[in-house]
């Protein structure tokens, strides 16, 4: 009956040994490759340090000028653009300017790397089911574990500072384009792609002048999802030295500054509202302009 009541387990000292192990070996790694996959990353970090400084150097009412701009050249919403210049001029007027542009400097660099890299994995995943299964419990890893469970490995890896928490942000935040890339583009309608063959169109040709266009809406809406993401990771990415709005909010949970902590967190929710309805209006435009070639 013992053996129905208590689940057979390791002996603590295999136990020990096992756990060792895997410590010792990743330190032995992350000593001998560790320089090298940070000089890997070099470009990516010059480059978020770069747009970082600009949007801070440069004045204020141009910087929400191009905001408003963009804001308009997505939604088409002149509601939408006074928001969006109205919510950046609050942010500056109780001080958080400066933090803002580091959280929007960080998500912009996250999401480009994270399309780059995200909508070629969705299309090979739509051109082959064997690497669809491969990788879908990849995503499935990357989207259930604990955000502080993959911070361990990537701390000792790569220390404290900006590319650690770039990386740990595009982990979260890479799943959504890639499955939706795969979703869209399976999605397009066979009589369409077999319309392209009879004309002879090869299968690159049928990708890019097809494929890809038809499924752009879907593939906006992943976008979309991965900007969110990427903005509920700050605050977690700041633990590990990344500056933004992440930092002020840890420092008012550990002193216990209510106005301090809500005033940023209402920033990140700013910025996280005009992200989503700037892009979802995009995406709309984009479906009624399919709609229309249709």
């Amino acid at each position: 009956m013992s053996f129905l009541n208590q689940i057979p387990t390791m002996d603590r000292d295999s136990l020990r040994e096992l756990k060792k192990g895997i410590d010792l070996s990743f330190r032995d790694f992350s000593r001998a490759y560790g320089e090298t996959i940070e000089g890997f990353f070099d470009p990516l970090l010059a480059f978020l340090i770069w747009l970082e400084k600009l949007l801070i150097i440069t004045p204020w009412p141009i910087v929400i000028g191009v905001f408003g701009l963009l804001a308009w050249t997505g939604s088409r919403s002149i509601k939408l653009v006074i928001g969006t210049i109205t919510c950046f001029i609050v942010i500056g007027y109780f001080g958080m300017w400066e933090n803002c542009m580091a959280t929007v400097a960080i998500i912009s660099v996250a999401t480009l790397v994270c399309i780059a890299v995200g909508i070629p994995i969705g299309v090979l995943m739509s051109k082959s089911s064997k690497v669809e299964k491969s990788v879908l419990p990849i995503l499935d890893m990357m989207q259930t574990i604990p955000s502080f469970v993959y911070l361990i490995p990537i701390i000792m890896l790569l220390g404290i500072g900006k590319v650690p928490g770039l990386i740990a942000v595009c982990i979260y935040a890479l799943p959504p384009v890639v499955r939706l890339t795969n979703l869209g583009i399976r999605e397009v309608d066979k009589e369409t792609l077999e319309a392209c063959e009879a004309f002879g169109a090869t299968p690159l040709q049928k990708l890019i002048s097809v494929q890809i266009p038809l499924s752009l809406p879907t593939i906006f809406a992943g976008v979309n999802q991965t900007i969110m993401m990427a903005l509920a990771m700050v605050v977690i990415a700041s633990m590990i030295g990344v500056k933004g709005l992440g930092v002020p909010i840890l420092q008012a949970i550990s002193n216990q500054y209510l106005a301090l902590g809500l005033m940023n967190g209402l920033a990140i929710v700013a910025l996280a509202i005009i992200f989503d309805r700037v892009t979802q209006k995009y995406g709309q435009r984009m479906q009624k302009h399919r709609g229309q070639k249709k």
